[in-house]
């Protein structure tokens, strides 16, 4: 049976599917840390103030606060792109990876903190399912290729030859 895509759809597949699939790999291995990281910082008291606050929202005022960061950020990415078409290449990428990292930690958290809420509005909630489907198989297709099995190996060495070296220079540096 002959593919029924059209051209620009199978180009469209082809370039696009790679580079969202490479977003959500990078916030699938950030996502969770970075919200941990968060989180640790409500022990203190202004910061957990704010987050009571923000769990406490109604379901509309959650979806504003967690969307502003998109919104702050924007303007940030922006910049960052008139620096790299004004030569400035490190300082753009630099801006961008910082926003993107920036980002996704705060979106992170809010989504944590908002979840519950933002699931009472039944179009989000569909929305959320049918988006969370779609990530799930991407990722899952992502997981299934040889690069990825490969790349998993040479991050669990990287991790344990980073754990090797900082028991070396924790105990280089511990007093006779």
């Amino acid at each position: 049976m002959p593919n029924r895509k059209s051209l620009p759809s199978r180009l469209l597949n082809a370039t696009l599917v790679p580079l969202v699939a490479l977003v959500l790999i990078f916030e699938e291995w950030g996502w969770e840390p970075l919200s941990r990281f968060l989180g640790r910082m409500a022990r203190l008291p202004l910061w957990g103030l704010i987050e009571r606050l923000i769990v406490r929202l109604p379901p509309y005022a959650a979806l504003l606060a967690f969307a502003l960061p998109a919104i702050v950020l924007f303007p940030v990415k922006l910049l960052a792109l008139y620096w790299l078409s004004q030569g400035h290449a490190f300082l753009g990428i630099a801006v961008i990876a910082a926003a993107k990292v920036l980002g996704t930690a705060i979106v992170a958290r809010l989504f944590t903190l908002t979840h519950p809420t933002l699931m009472q509005l039944p179009w989000f909630a569909a929305l959320y399912l049918r988006w969370k489907a779609w990530k799930d198989a991407v990722i899952a297709h992502v997981k299934a290729t040889r690069q990825w099995r490969l790349l998993t190996v040479l991050k669990r060495r990287l991790a344990k030859r980073t754990r090797r070296w900082m028991m070396l220079m924790r105990q280089s540096f511990r007093p006779s």
